[in-house]
């Protein structure tokens, strides 16, 4: 198991085989819910990649959410 140590790249992450713990329903959950919020986490706690996740998921690239809770749950994937 490789482990992403200083990586902040969802697409990296997913390309090069790491360990994702998986919390894209809880991302699909954030965008479908129409709500304006504010994202306060303490530093070095994965503000960075979340952010690489939710560009990833507007730019529509499928496929390397492939196998992943948002996999089965978005149906459209428009690019944003």
């Amino acid at each position: 198991m490789k482990y992403p140590i200083g990586i902040q790249s969802f697409d990296q992450i997913i390309e090069d085989g790491y360990v994702y713990i998986d919390k894209t329903d809880l991302i699909y959950q954030l965008v479908k819910g129409g709500k304006i919020y504010f994202l306060s986490r303490p530093r070095r706690f994965g503000k960075s990649l979340l952010v690489s996740t939710l560009k990833c998921y507007f730019q529509g690239r499928k496929e390397l959410f492939k196998g992943l809770a948002i996999d089965r749950l978005e149906t459209e994937w428009a690019e944003y």
